[in-house]
């Protein structure tokens, strides 16, 4: 039997090819579970996940405790803002009053990049990243990856731009890493402001015409803007923006091929993608969504499995 070949998951960088697969050919039988009238599966029930949120999350963390408790693992809840954190506690002092009480696995999200490796060295439970400042996002990356997979066929040889705030996006280098590991070609596009100067090393093209981009691709994974994480203005507006990066029905409509439109959530309706693009039978939107449960389930099963219980 094929075995996860980590004992965290802290980011795409550290997995090999075959760790990808093996979450992919793991979650396609989480997700025909979770299709099933009886959805709970019994593969995680002596396991204590604490989900551990020092930012706001609401997608990735209802995704998380949904496919925690899908596996049937014990779960508690713990949000920084209504937390000891917010009267100075450390990290690490933190984590270790909650794993004293005996917890397994900590899934994390910080503000601050880096926080899980950091984590990781001074703590024994098993650490997955739910997004560390604007460093990595690796379980949204799989996910994406392996909507792609079930849309497509296959990621190789699949030509994938990713379109908006790359700068400030963890999004984006999760997806470049995953997405190279299995053999596609990725292009990033946006302002050149939101293009960070070194990304060219890590190779990916770079475009900042939309349309030109658009006619490259066979998937485009729209980005937000994410305007709390900019400290300055980056582009004079949000409506200039839009007319220059934002898709529309309009631009679709001028390509010659059919196209897949991705975003991770949540949307700007109206800035980076409009209503009807994203409503779209283009768009694979929601089965990103539903493929985020059964990516989850298959990660932290793994995870389980490569630890000596």
């Amino acid at each position: 039997m094929k075995r996860f070949s980590q004992k965290h998951l802290l980011g795409i960088k550290d997995l090999t090819r075959e760790d990808i697969e093996l979450v992919f050919e793991t979650a396609d039988n989480f997700k025909a579970i979770i299709n099933r009238p009886i959805k709970k599966v019994p593969s995680l029930r002596d396991v204590t996940i604490a989900n551990i949120f020092f930012e706001n999350s609401t997608r990735t963390r209802i995704s998380f405790e949904l496919a925690q408790k899908r596996l049937s693992a014990d779960v508690i809840n713990f949000s920084a803002s209504s937390s000891s954190v917010s009267k100075g506690e450390t990290l690490v002092d933190t984590v270790k009053n909650i794993l004293s009480m005996k917890v397994d696995m900590v899934v994390m999200r910080h503000p601050a990049p880096g926080a899980c490796l950091f984590l990781a060295k001074h703590i024994n439970a098993q650490i997955i990243n739910a997004g560390d400042g604007t460093h990595e996002h690796p379980t949204q990356a799989l996910l994406d990856a392996y909507s792609i997979r079930e849309k497509l066929g296959s990621v190789k040889g699949k030509k994938v731009v990713i379109v908006g705030d790359i700068t400030h996006s963890r999004v984006a280098l999760s997806n470049i890493f995953c997405l190279q590991k299995l053999g596609a070609e990725v292009m990033v596009c946006g302002p050149t402001t939101l293009i960070p100067k070194h990304i060219a090393s890590l190779g990916v093209k770079i475009e900042h015409d939309l349309m030109k981009a658009l006619q490259w691709c066979d998937v485009a994974n729209m980005l937000r803007i994410q305007l709390e994480r900019q400290e300055i203005k980056y582009f004079p507006s949000l409506r200039e923006y839009s007319m220059l990066f934002g898709l529309n029905k309009e631009k679709l409509q001028k390509l010659n091929k059919e196209i897949v439109i991705m975003h991770p959530g949540p949307i700007n309706r109206g800035v980076e993608i409009t209503s009807d693009v994203a409503d779209s039978k283009h768009s694979i939107i929601l089965d990103q969504v539903e493929n985020g449960v059964a990516t989850r389930m298959a990660i932290m099963y793994l995870l389980a499995g490569s630890s000596p219980q």
